[in-house]
């Protein structure tokens, strides 16, 4: 990359991070609160006074959900491919990230071992396909079986769970926008259980 080029990426980056935290409703104090930054430090980074740095730019990264790259919005690589990694989780089950980028809609192929249903809540829509076995959704009071291919959407607002709807696993698509990061309240929390969204970990959904 040619100096000026370099100088117009770096310049752009405290537009872009003052855009994000706005877009978010984040104050200066509560982004500080949330990276270890300062607010003096971060108000300098938004209005171009301080250069970014790699120290800097990964806890805000980390902040707002987004790569690294979205956030200072490197070129291209013109490789389009997603590096497939299968995550295992509980026995039985697998989590396939089909999307690199965290902020955008997210895609992920699961295999879901049968587990105890336990409900949660959060912001949002997701969106579930089945590819083979059957899926046990619970929406509230409501219960539903689907079959591969037959999909479902709702509200995640209303206290959900979904998985095996028998003793085999099940295989699906799930998606969900930048709202399934953020905070889940749980209906009936176990006693002593630490906090974690939707039994996601950092790395995508679980149910």
């Amino acid at each position: 990359m040619d100096p000026d080029s370099l100088t117009e990426l770096l310049d752009a980056i405290g537009p872009r991070l003052r855009a994000l935290r706005r877009a978010r409703g984040l104050t200066l104090e509560a982004l500080a609160a949330a990276t270890g930054i300062s607010p003096s430090t971060l108000s300098r980074l938004e209005s171009g006074l301080r250069r970014p740095t790699l120290d800097l730019l990964l806890p805000l990264a980390a902040a707002h959900r987004v790569s690294l790259d979205q956030l200072v919005a490197a070129p291209a690589t013109g490789d389009p491919r997603v590096h497939l990694v299968p995550r295992r989780r509980e026995p039985g089950s697998v989590l396939v990230p089909l999307t690199q980028y965290p902020g955008r809609v997210r895609v992920f192929k699961q295999v879901l071992a049968h587990r105890e249903p336990r409900l949660v809540t959060h912001q949002g829509y997701e969106w579930l396909y089945v590819l083979a076995g059957g899926l046990r959704l619970l929406l509230g009071e409501r219960e539903f079986t689907l079959r591969p291919g037959e999909a479902a959407e709702f509200d995640t607002g209303e206290p959900h769970w979904f998985g095996p709807a028998g003793p085999e696993a099940v295989e699906i698509l799930h998606l969900f926008g930048p709202q399934g990061d953020q905070a889940v309240v749980r209906t009936g929390p176990q006693p002593g259980e630490p906090h974690d969204p939707c039994g996601q970990g950092p790395s995508g959904p679980q149910r």
